[in-house]
């Protein structure tokens, strides 16, 4: 796995700009090009006493796009090119508000998850001696925070510097104390920058005044072939994960850290997605599918490449860079299915969104880690500041 496993500084933004801005006359000339700003448009009333959400166009010198709403922090959608040079938006999403909002039409599309993503046993965890109880909202778990987690509120947005050639944008939430039952009130920052690297960062700030757990993560579903052509089952993946966390009936984590070889869940060597999901698995058959949580063959708390993905018609191939601990290969296992005859999901260009037409790679803490103290901590005290970083970096093969 050493080809898999890079050093990088952990200052990704910073990074960015050294390697691509050059002189300060091309750094003129990219602001000039790009703008400073993003382009920021209304996007309809929100349910939140129909506040007004926006969305948010960034552009890079290369000519790719993110469209991000402050209604959830939600990626919207995302251009990338193909080995012939032609953009096709990548990512699972709406045109309108009204769909994000509609239930059982979003899947998290594009969110931040939040307070905590994934799962928690039961809907409670025991913090400092005291029991905690949160909403129950899949199966018997609480699942990324909630009723109304952070992909179902209102961010405050403002742009913010971003490297020459690129735009950038931050979305601010405060979570107040007992929201969705979770202890503190919680500043959390999400910082958006389309980078020249033709790569979106995605930077965490977070602080509370009281002792919490935080776990966010953007919830991006991605088909490099482009949103809704087809299933992703002929993407190749590698991840850089010699072991995992198995799960229970309910998907919570048994525990167990286990190693993957010999496996339908071994790819450390780049597999097709779909090469092995129908095998007969005791584990592939309770997530109906891969949906469970790899562990990151780290050495410490750096930016890492965590897994890659190459898309062979297109020839896109996208990077997940890291630093966290764990990812969450999920692959739309509850997607309609294609000949549904209910099917309410079409997306950005019309065309209906299928059973694994996309998949995520949510970089994070290992889900229920609040009840497992083994698995590293996702506690936040007040005094501590919590950061996590994630890039997802497009090239062509």
């Amino acid at each position: 796995m050493t080809d898999l496993r890079t050093s990088l500084t952990l200052s990704v933004i910073a990074g960015a700009a050294l390697a691509v801005s050059g002189c300060q006359d091309r750094a003129a000339s990219d602001a000039a090009a790009v703008g400073n700003d993003p382009a920021m448009e209304t996007w309809g009333a929100s349910p939140i006493n129909g506040r007004p959400a926006h969305l948010f166009t960034l552009t890079n010198r290369n000519g790719m796009t993110a469209k991000i709403t402050d209604y959830g922090a939600t990626v919207v959608a995302l251009t990338a090119p193909d080995r012939s040079g032609k953009y096709a938006d990548v990512v699972l999403g709406y045109n309108t508000l009204q769909d994000y909002v509609t239930p059982g039409k979003s899947h998290y599309f594009g969110t931040i998850a939040g307070r905590y993503a994934n799962r928690i046993a039961n809907g409670k965890f025991t913090l400092e001696g005291q029991e905690y109880s949160l909403h129950i909202n899949n199966g018997p778990n609480s699942l990324h925070g909630g009723k109304q987690g952070f992909d179902k509120v209102l961010w405050t947005a403002e742009p913010v510097q971003a490297p020459p050639g690129g735009q950038a944008i931050k979305m601010t939430y405060i979570s107040r104390d007992g929201e969705e039952g979770y202890p503190g009130t919680l500043k959390l920052s999400v910082t958006y920058v389309l980078g020249p690297d033709n790569a979106l960062h995605i930077a965490f700030h977070g602080t509370t005044d009281k002792t919490t757990v935080l776990n966010p993560t953007n919830h991006s579903y991605f088909n490099l072939k482009g949103e809704g052509e087809g299933d992703i089952l002929g993407h190749v993946l590698t991840i850089n994960a010699s072991t995992m966390t198995p799960v229970n009936a309910h998907m919570i984590p048994t525990g167990e850290i286990t190693p993957v070889a010999d496996t339908p869940f071994d790819f450390t060597k780049p597999r097709t997605i779909g090469e092995r999901v129908n095998a007969d698995d005791a584990q592939l058959k309770l997530g109906a599918g891969y949906d469970h949580n790899f562990v990151l063959d780290r050495k410490d708390g750096e930016l890492m490449l965590a897994a890659r993905v190459e898309e062979p018609t297109t020839g896109r191939v996208m990077e997940v860079l890291t630093t966290e601990p764990g990812i969450q290969l999920y692959i739309g296992n509850f997607l309609p299915k294609a000949d549904a005859a209910d099917n309410p999901m079409t997306g950005k260009s019309g065309k209906k969104y299928i059973y694994r037409g996309g998949f995520c790679l949510e970089t994070q803490h290992y889900p229920d880690s609040p009840n497992q103290p083994k698995f590293p901590s996702t506690v936040l005290k007040p005094g501590e500041v919590f950061t996590s970083q994630t890039v997802y970096r497009f090239s062509t093969k």
